[in-house]
């Protein structure tokens, strides 16, 4: 009998540390791919959308069984995901802390960024439900960074909205929506659509714009009927019977709360919410039973080949005595620890008040230089472009000189302008490299050959020594590649009179499709002092006062290049001896793609179009810069009509026919955004070209979401201008440019 209580007393005391073993063991396997169970996650989220939990809890129970079972970590990590995003949809936060905290253990051991995302995004929520939002909205922005899949992007856009609007943030948070309700996305286009139109009913009835609320309202209620969205025509009944009250409306008030009587009657009954619970519970209880019976049969199978002699029954007992003493130090560890938690608390609770008050210092920032940006582009804009006009209409040499230097003034403050909004970008994280296919020797030719003059005019030799072992074909972002080249290359040449900058590319190794080059940009100019080469990286730095006033810039180019490699992972850097030139390089880690025969074309060459009898409409609410477009459309033969506001725009394109619009986004009354969308509702084929002074805070992917075919930053260079007129008039362009 003893030798059967002391087997009994190792089974219960062993149970945790199999677990520990057995659990490393499992999950230390390769995964194999989870397309197997990806139909699972399909039916799960159907289910879900039409509100039948219970049936949606079983769908992906089954896929975890199933991913566990094959050893497919990652598709139990999601399984995991999808599980507490559905215990969360019924309240259930302490077991969407169990399904969270069992994923946690996984990503540890395992390179994941879409299960990190996803990670993340659940977080996201449980901070928005703890009302602690701006530390929501800064974890929405980390999983944003780790997850581009467009279901992801979509619902991630739907829950930021909601946090903006929990903080009053109501424009933020409407743009978020409207982008939503043109949304593409391939699983749950209709359920985000009905979401979208829900939320902005709430916005409008916080904002007391009850008609408004009433339209959405409807929508809303209308898109959840027809895909059977049984939670969202409750809430949107719930919403348009306050709303209907609000507008005095009493019979159609009555209707939506005998609806909502009916629905609860019929559908979510007492009964429903005991079956969902009760799924919900078994789910929950028979993944732990499970769990636990495993590591029981492990703990089975190693006492059945225990020596039943006295020799164990010695050692159990010495087992248990230490087991005694741990626990005693546990127990003393365990109150030490009670208080070391209790002063972490009280300083986390410091840290996060210190945290949320740096976001909110970065959010002052952001909003300032945006503003600023805009300001001072609006009138720059008027500047440069009377500026073109005075010079095309012949004027007197006299004044000619006049007109030039003023054009030069007004493109260094357009270039001083832009380098400080790039820097702030980065700063912000507005800015992710790309990956799309290039040649480099290409871009670096296109870099040296705009820069030619420049040489010219130094009487600099540009030499480039490109490695012919490069692949022709590259993956990479090659526009910032160009940054970094125009600024590393335009710098050796300025501080380069009479001598040389050597540009040099290297193939440093090449592993299949990756690939590492080396780069370095070498001159035999005036060179850097060593105590100076410390800080000529920093914003606003060139050497010494007198440098700056014999060479010119604003000190910005170097820092601007760190920055920009930063987003390649990648740094600079420097040699130079003073008088004796400099050297500045980096390498870079890209893909190959060597299955392509023939280069692709990195930029089409420009086009020249006849503009005679084009019809426009310009949307411009500054007065000055309506009589400079128009008058600039007048140089090329085009007629047009302007409109001062964006409900003026609606109104003319619905009396009128345009070739095209020219649409300022910035505007008072509805923005060039939302007018977009209106004119949209009724005009899908006109070209819409968005002409505004674009901010830190702007985002393309809204403007084309919103329905524009191209996007034009004020202020521009004419050539460029009448070239996206031509290119969205003639050529059809798609909606994904940028000048």
């Amino acid at each position: 009998m003893k030798i059967l209580f002391l087997n009994r007393v190792i089974k219960v005391l062993l149970v945790p540390i199999i677990i520990l073993a057995t659990t490393t063991v499992v999950f230390a396997q390769d995964p194999i791919s989870q397309k197997d169970i990806q139909p699972y996650f399909d039916q799960a989220r159907k289910f879900k959308n039409q509100d039948k939990i219970d049936l949606a809890l079983e769908t992906l129970n089954t896929a975890a069984n199933e991913a566990e079972k094959r050893e497919d970590i990652k598709g139990l990590i999601d399984s995991l995901h999808e599980l507490a995003l559905l215990y969360l949809r019924i309240d259930k936060e302490g077991d969407t802390e169990f399904y969270w905290d069992r994923a946690s253990v996984l990503l540890k051991d395992i390179s994941y960024p879409y299960g990190d995302g996803m990670h993340k995004y659940i977080e996201a929520i449980l901070l928005h439900r703890s009302n602690r939002n701006f530390q929501s909205l800064f974890m929405l922005n980390e999983a944003k960074q780790l997850n581009n899949d467009r279901n992801f992007y979509n619902n991630l856009l739907l829950t930021e909205a909601k946090v903006y609007l929990s903080l009053e943030k109501y424009d933020s948070a409407s743009k978020n929506l409207n982008s939503l309700l043109v949304n593409t996305d391939l699983f749950e286009k209709e359920y985000l659509t009905s979401q979208a139109y829900l939320t902005l009913a709430e916005l409008n009835l916080i904002q007391e714009n009850f008609s408004e609320a009433a339209k959405n309202g409807e929508n809303a209620l209308e898109v959840a009927k027809h895909n059977g969205f049984l939670e969202d025509i409750k809430d949107a009944n719930i919403l348009l019977t306050s709303v209907y009250e609000k507008l005095g409306l009493y019979q159609k008030s009555l209707v939506n709360s005998q609806n909502l009587v009916q629905l609860k009657d019929s559908i979510f009954n007492v009964e429903k919410n005991k079956i969902e619970a009760k799924t919900a519970d078994k789910i929950r209880d028979n993944y732990k039973t499970e769990e636990i019976a495993r590591q029981e049969k492990k703990i089975e199978e190693l006492t059945e080949s225990q020596n039943r002699s006295e020799l164990t029954a010695i050692l159990t007992s010495a087992f248990l005595i230490i087991i005694s003493l741990l626990a005693v130090t546990l127990y003393r560890n365990n109150q030490i620890k009670l208080k070391t938690n209790d002063l972490l608390q009280t300083k986390n609770k410091e840290l996060q008040i210190a945290r949320d008050g740096a976001v909110q210092a970065m959010e002052a920032k952001t909003n300032f230089l945006s503003t600023v940006s805009h300001e001072l582009r609006t009138p720059l804009y008027a500047v440069t472009g009377l500026t073109h006009l005075l010079l095309e209409e012949n004027p007197e040499e006299h004044q000619k000189e006049h007109l030039k230097a003023l054009k030069f003034s007004g493109d260094y403050l357009l270039n001083f302008i832009n380098d400080i909004l790039h820097i702030n970008k980065i700063d912000a994280n507005k800015l992710e490299p790309l990956n799309m296919e290039f040649n480099l020797k290409k871009v670096i030719n296109e870099v040296i050959n705009s820069l030619g003059q420049s040489a010219k005019s130094n009487n600099t030799n540009l030499i480039l020594e490109y490695d012919p072992k490069i692949p022709s074909h590259l993956l990479s972002d090659p526009l910032k590649l160009s940054q970094i080249f125009m600024n590393l290359i335009g710098n050796s040449i300025k501080f380069t009179k009479g001598g040389e900058v050597r540009v040099i590319s290297k193939l440093l190794n090449k592993d299949q499709d990756n690939v590492t080059i080396y780069f370095e940009v070498k001159d035999n100019g005036i060179g850097i002092s060593k105590e100076k080469q410390k800080s000529i990286f920093e914003g606003f730095e060139q050497g010494s006062i007198q440098i700056n006033r014999e060479y010119g810039g604003t000190g910005l180019g170097l820092t601007i290049v760190k920055s920009l490699l930063g987003l390649f992972n990648s740094q600079i850097e420097l040699e130079s001896n003073l008088g004796e030139g400099s050297s500045f390089f980096f390498e870079i880690k890209m893909k190959s793609i060597d299955d392509l025969a023939e280069d692709v074309a990195f930029e089409i060459a420009p086009k020249d179009y006849d503009f005679k009898g084009l019809h426009l409409l310009i949307v411009e609410d500054n007065k000055i810069n309506q009589v400079i477009t128009k008058k600039m459309l007048t140089k090329r033969d085009m007629t047009s009509d302007i409109a001062n506001n964006g409900h003026e725009a609606v109104d003319l394109a619905k009396e009128n026919v345009y070739d095209a619009i020219l649409m300022d986004i910035h505007m008072p009354g509805i923005s060039g955004e939302e007018a977009t969308i209106e004119i949209r509702k009724f005009n899908q084929d006109t070209p819409i070209i968005a002409l505004t002074a674009i901010s830190l805070d702007d985002s393309l992917e809204s403007f084309y979401a919103a329905g524009c075919n191209d996007v034009v930053t004020k202020p521009f260079k004419p050539e460029i201008f009448y070239q996206k007129i031509g290119e969205n008039i003639f050529d059809k362009k798609p909606k994904n440019s940028l000048s």
